[in-house]
């Protein structure tokens, strides 16, 4: 069985993204790892070349920054690097550049790669997600976080990526047929210093709005407060190991009263809905589970 992964990414050190945290969190699964590194604002491109693995193989791409809607351009940076992949390997493997997997799920995620690799039927597998938000002891726990998404897709060449890139469909937009396994991905996209924070809202926003609600936007934001927020639970067990550093060096504080629930009384059912029977009514899928 072959594995290759991918992923793209710009801007990492200026918008503090978790890259080489995620490259290295995946890569004791795979035969290789292609990346397309966008030109960007700083040393991104010397930060991926710095890691320490002859698995890794950069593509070196431009944005095409007057993609305005929806997010298409993250989509079209997801596709440039899984067309660069080996085409004799079975699984492609995808992860964001602020995600990250525990290393508990690499036997896991393993195993389920082996057990569907001839089953043509099983088009990808797909991952249950924790996001974290504020800082690393807090995680997300109202119905406005996905729970789960497609990470892993069979390498085919009929898979594409959907829309702002959470996900997959084939060429032809049907959703794939996914199993879903018992691994998680860890997404830290909403764990940043409040002023990261505010910079990367302030324009990356631009791939989903106008400029007038940009302006609007940057107006606004002078500081992210983050106790914004509508549902917290907390985080009790432990981080991916290549997590630990970028966790000890921590340098804002951000406390939730975890009893505090903002949310209306339509919400509060369906989540009391949800914790009685695992099943979330009106759940967005991109995705058809086996």
């Amino acid at each position: 069985m072959k594995v290759s992964g991918f992923s793209f990414i710009r801007n990492a050190i200026k918008y503090d993204y978790p890259i080489v945290e995620a490259i290295q969190s995946v890569l004791p699964l795979c035969d290789e790892f292609v990346i397309a590194v966008g030109r960007s604002e700083d040393n991104t491109l010397d930060l991926i070349r710095s890691i320490p693995s002859g698995k890794i193989r950069i593509i070196e791409t431009v944005w095409d920054d007057t993609m305005r809607q929806g997010g298409r351009v993250l989509a079209v940076e997801t596709d440039k690097a899984l067309a660069a992949v080996a085409p004799d390997s079975d699984w492609a493997f995808y992860i964001q550049g602020d995600e990250v997997l525990h290393e508990q799920y690499l036997p896991v995620v393993q195993e389920a790669m082996h057990r569907y690799k001839d089953d043509s039927a099983v088009e990808g597998l797909l991952l249950h997600y924790l996001h974290f938000y504020g800082s690393y002891r807090y995680v997300g726990d109202s119905r406005r976080w996905y729970r789960r998404e497609i990470r892993i897709v069979r390498n085919t060449d009929n898979v594409v990526s959907y829309r702002d890139a959470q996900g997959f469909r084939t060429r032809d937009n049907r959703k794939l047929n996914v199993k879903l396994i018992e691994a998680t991905m860890y997404h830290y996209g909403w764990v940043k210093p409040p002023d990261k924070q505010v910079e990367k809202l302030s324009n990356f926003g631009r791939y989903w709005h106008t400029d007038q609600q940009m302006d609007r936007t940057r107006q606004e934001l002078q500081m992210f407060d983050y106790s914004h927020v509508d549902s917290l639970a907390l985080f009790e067990e432990t981080h991916p190991a290549v997590m630990q550093t970028r966790i000890n060096r921590i340098d804002w504080q951000f406390n939730f009263d975890i009893r505090q629930k903002k949310l209306s009384a339509k919400n509060r059912f369906l989540k009391w809905i949800e914790n009685l029977t695992g099943w979330r009514l009106g759940e967005y899928r991109n995705y058809r589970i086996l």
